[in-house]
């Protein structure tokens, strides 16, 4: 049955709905006005609402990617609309309705160029008010303040310390910037801390050589976010006979702290990533897809993060000498496919840890990341195969996804 594509008042039904603790079968849910309006029997829906059949798949809220750098050739570093657009619609084509624009490390000019060409994206609306893509919820400053033995693909040539206070030139736009990360263990990194609790920012800690000792402190004054477990992260070494434990380890056993997973397949084995869920759990870990450029490309294709050149190989990114991965070319849906299927962990779980979880690293839940009446209609109806038949957000299927579907009941 086609839908009405932008219908103020909507009821999917026939779906397996994902909700935060459960998978309900026999109720549709309804849409009204761009907002969730819970769930119905079938024979107690309004009678002048569109509807939408499901067909047995599985109907989640908008997925929430807190790290992505790009995708079908394209990054945020570049700071151009044709580059933003083209990354947000092809994440729109997987399911992801909210993302943060993640740069990497580059010269200041251009990441400050990034941030000014968010700025004027969020101002320019269009198609009516809606883009026809993933809407970007603010920016995910990763780097430049790494260590260059944890620097993996970042470039090496821009890499920073924070007594600098270059960072000042990004936190001119303290409005957008989400989340922040750097390493703990540089010089300067507690007044940078402080200057991002200060302003709201999520201060979040990878690409590091820290240990624990040097961690301690910034928690204390607010680090809170740990990104892509084992990925950039120092573990465990030997002084003598003392074992000091490093930022892998903090982030597996500090119960105050959120943390990332790069689900592809690729960065993590299966026996890694469901460690990562034992300790952290889905109220606390996120599925991000760490997608570059790459993402979208086959294997062999060239692609370019900064002024980095990197390879897709055996479907994830490599640096040209083949020493580090660089990002993943997979995005945020077949992430979850990966962690339900390999890792064996419920539905319910992976889908909160791809929605909702993130939604409350950045304090956007209150109207993200779930099936709640009074949210977001962020709606997306997925195949077994974890590929997306619909794709709704706020209360609009989005264009292309929704040309799909009635293609497909023709």
């Amino acid at each position: 049955m086609a839908s009405n594509r932008n219908a103020e008042l909507c009821a999917i039904y026939n779906g397996r709905v994902v909700l935060p603790d459960r998978v309900v079968e026999d109720r549709a849910l309804l849409v009204d006005g761009g907002r969730i309006a819970g769930l119905r029997a079938i024979d107690q829906l309004p009678a002048e609402c569109a509807l939408m059949d499901a067909r047995g798949g599985w109907v989640t809220p908008g997925l929430v990617d807190l790290h992505i750098h790009g995708a079908v050739g394209h990054t945020f570093n570049e700071g151009t609309p044709a580059a933003f657009g083209a990354i947000t619609r092809a994440c729109a084509g997987a399911g992801v309705t909210s993302l943060l624009a993640t740069t990497t490390t580059a010269p200041l000019e251009q990441l400050v160029q990034a941030l000014a060409t968010l700025k004027a994206w969020g101002q320019t609306p269009q198609d009516g008010g809606a883009r026809p893509g993933a809407r970007i919820l603010g920016a995910h400053v990763e780097g430049p303040y790494f260590a260059p033995s944890q620097a993996g693909a970042q470039d090496p040539k821009h890499l920073r310390v924070p007594t600098d206070r270059a960072y000042e030139q990004l936190l001119a736009y303290a409005d957008l910037i989400r989340i922040f990360t750097f390493a703990p263990e540089l010089p300067g990194a507690a007044q940078l801390t402080d200057r991002l609790v200060a302003l709201g920012i999520v201060p979040a800690a990878g690409h590091s050589a820290a240990r624990e000792e040097d961690v301690r402190p910034l928690l204390a004054r607010g680090l809170r976010h740990m990104i892509h477990l084992w990925s950039g992260q120092s573990t465990t070494i030997r002084e003598g006979a003392w074992r000091k434990p490093g930022l892998l380890e903090v982030s597996l056993t500090y119960d105050g702290l959120t943390a990332e997973m790069i689900a592809d397949g690729k960065h993590l084995p299966p026996t890694l990533m469901r460690l990562a869920c034992k300790c952290v759990g889905p109220e606390r870990l996120c599925i991000i897809s760490d997608a570059t450029s790459g993402a979208g490309l086959p294997d062999g294709a060239r692609f370019h993060m900064g002024e980095m050149e990197y390879e897709v190989a055996g479907g994830v990114g490599m640096m040209l000498d083949g020493s580090a991965f660089a990002g993943s070319t997979t995005l945020l849906n077949q992430m979850m496919r990966v962690v339900i299927e390999q890792v064996g962990l419920p539905v319910v779980d992976v889908v909160r840890m791809a929605s909702l979880t993130p939604a409350r690293v950045i304090g956007v839940d209150d109207h993200k990341g779930s099936l709640t009446a009074g949210k977001d209609a962020d709606v997306v109806i997925f195949g077994d195969d974890w590929h997306p038949h619909r794709v709704m957000a706020g209360g609009r299927w989005l264009v292309g996804t929704a040309q799909d579907e009635e293609k497909r009941d023709a």
